[in-house]
């Protein structure tokens, strides 16, 4: 869960998470959409991914990401059963 939380304590984290959100992309389309270094997207994906939050698929070349929303499910119940 730590790793969890640290992953969604970050502003760019949270916008990738929106973008993949509306489709599976590459971290270069990902890197496209934000104003900083491709190793510091790549940086923020490793993240996301140790956290589970995003998945990736190599495809070619290119490696896509996509959105793990089973992880988010689970916190969702966890936080529902603390208010029980």
């Amino acid at each position: 869960m730590n790793l969890l939380f640290k992953a969604l304590n970050d502003d760019t984290r949270r916008q990738i998470l929106e973008l993949l959100k509306e489709d599976n992309l590459t971290a270069g389309q990902i890197a496209d959409a934000f104003n900083i270094s491709k190793p510091s997207i790549s940086h923020h994906l490793d993240i996301l991914k140790r956290a589970d939050l995003v998945t990736s698929e190599k495809k070619g070349q290119y490696v896509e990401y996509a959105i793990n929303t089973t992880i988010l499910e689970d916190v969702l119940q966890w936080i529902i059963t603390l208010k029980q």
